[in-house]
């Protein structure tokens, strides 16, 4: 798998946040976060991997503030450097079913592009490491982890837009995350600090000093 190094990966990421600030970097580290604590209890996949392709899975918002034509733009900026295998997942942490009709945003891909996502996602098989992204940018606020369906209803909220595909795609985001945790032996939750006070605004210690 053709990947950047840990070092050039940060790099990368500093300069696309130098060239479009956002809340997109934050939570693109913490999905890099996400990924290496769960792909640490994984049997098959590399921690420093898994965090690198977390790490860049948003990288084409470098090119500014757009809808779904950053997975097209980080795709390309990624195969221009020659890091096929982080490309990949550029395009394919949107699509848990591999179907572009449930995604959230603005489609504005040309015509083109959109075909090109369509038959890139109707080629490939998601492999451990797409599955592993696809899970962790459904954990990742920009200020922290929180629960999948905290992150699911934020993302509805802010694009206004649910449609009769959105519950698939739910349903085979909720698919991945219990596909990993019967392969690490525990709840994903269990590895990713602030969940509770992220989602509930409160922590258990909060809540035992109340008794």
């Amino acid at each position: 798998m053709r990947i950047p190094s840990l070092v050039q990966a940060h790099g990368l990421l500093d300069e696309a946040a130098g060239r479009n600030p956002g809340p997109w970097v934050a939570h693109s580290r913490l999905v890099a976060q996400a990924a290496r604590l769960i792909a640490e209890r994984h049997p098959d996949l590399d921690p420093e991997a898994a965090y690198v392709l977390g790490l860049l899975h948003d990288i084409g918002r470098r090119e500014g503030v757009t809808g779904m034509r950053h997975v097209v733009d980080g795709y390309r900026y990624l195969v221009g450097l020659g890091f096929e295998g982080a490309a990949r997942v550029c395009l394919t942490h949107s699509f848990a079913g591999r179907r572009i009709e449930g995604i959230f945003g603005v489609w504005d891909c040309t015509p083109v592009e959109q075909r090109f996502i369509e038959e890139y996602l109707a080629r490939v098989e998601l492999d451990d490491y797409d599955r592993l992204i696809i899970l962790c940018d459904s954990l990742a606020m920009a200020d922290g982890f929180v629960l999948m369906e905290k992150r699911m209803l934020d993302v509805a909220l802010r694009y206004g837009e649910v449609n009769e595909h959105t519950l698939a795609k739910w349903r085979a985001t909720l698919a991945i995350k219990a596909d990993f945790e019967r392969a690490i032996g525990c709840p994903v939750y269990a590895l990713l600090p602030g969940v509770v006070e992220n989602t509930f605004g409160f922590s258990p210690a909060d809540s035992r000093g109340q008794r």
